[in-house]
């Protein structure tokens, strides 16, 4: 049974059911939490808009510039991607751009696309660690082996199948600590993921370095934004790529495009062909 919202009225009733603080819309008017939208447009960019949705107030110019660097390096990884690839077959099966972007979308679930909220979720665990009194190396150590042995043996957010050095890694963990010289963000995640890297360098004999989706995750938790965020943002910025090559792909005129090329077959692993027997 629905709760009562203490009045007869069914309009009411149907207020409160969809209830929300982030917008307000009557006729003529369309504010976002509290913001008139013609103050809004021309004045903030579009991650301050995300931030100010998510968040319910605006960033400062610093705060928005972060979320901006780690938007930008995430919008595509090329058409090896599963989410990328997946728009670009959905567009030549004739669906509109709208339909090859939600298909794409829903590729990214813990395997492709989960890294970061992962990542973040791990420097967390690590922090929250710390907090009962480990210092930082020991917390690493007792919340990466927890990891493997319930998750297995790959830490989200480092090493990378393609890049022996994530090139966009290095540059988003720059601007973090330009940002903690600034005041910006306290640097806690990022001492957290540092931990991870030195400790995975010191039992492996090599380093395996953070990847994108670790730089994310601390530019993400560095800014205060929960695990799934991490992952709802990084669905934001790659639906840029997803669109991009969907558009392209909309121009090559090739119908039904499969995972391979038509040249390319795949390998039969079932029975041999039978003689046919009276049950055919």
């Amino acid at each position: 049974m629905a709760m009562s919202t203490g009045n007869d009225d069914p309009r009411s009733e149907a207020a409160h059911y969809w209830r929300t603080s982030i917008c307000d819309i009557s006729p003529g008017r369309i504010s976002f939490r509290g913001y008139p939208v013609q103050d809004l447009i021309g004045s903030v960019s579009f991650p301050a808009m995300i931030w100010l949705m998510l968040r319910g107030e605006l960033p400062t110019v610093h705060q928005a510039s972060l979320l901006e660097a780690a938007l930008v390096a995430s919008v595509d990884h090329g058409p090896q991607a599963p989410s990328i690839a997946v728009s670009r077959m959905a567009v030549s099966c004739g669906l509109p751009l709208n339909g090859a972007m939600a298909s794409a979308i829903n590729m990214l679930d813990d395997v492709h696309g989960g890294a970061g909220q992962q990542a973040l979720e791990l420097y967390l665990e690590i922090l929250a660690c710390v907090e009962t009194g480990e210092t930082l190396d020991a917390a690493t150590a007792i919340i990466i082996d927890q990891w493997t042995a319930s998750h297995g043996k790959y830490l989200p957010g480092f090493g990378h199948r393609f890049h022996p050095v994530d090139p966009r890694a290095g540059r988003l963990i720059d601007l973090v600590e330009d940002m903690v010289g600034k005041g910006v963000v306290t640097g806690r995640i990022a001492a957290a993921a540092r931990a991870v890297e030195a400790l995975m360098a010191a039992r492996k004999g090599k380093l395996i370095p953070m990847n994108i989706d670790g730089a994310t995750a601390v530019i993400y938790g560095e800014l205060g934004f929960p695990p799934p965020l991490a992952r709802g943002i990084f669905c934001l910025s790659r639906a840029v790529g997803i669109l991009a090559h969907a558009w392209e792909q909309s121009s090559r005129g090739e119908r039904n495009k499969g995972p391979m090329p038509r040249s390319f077959s795949f390998l039969y692993e079932g029975q041999h062909p039978k003689e046919s027997d009276d049950r055919l």
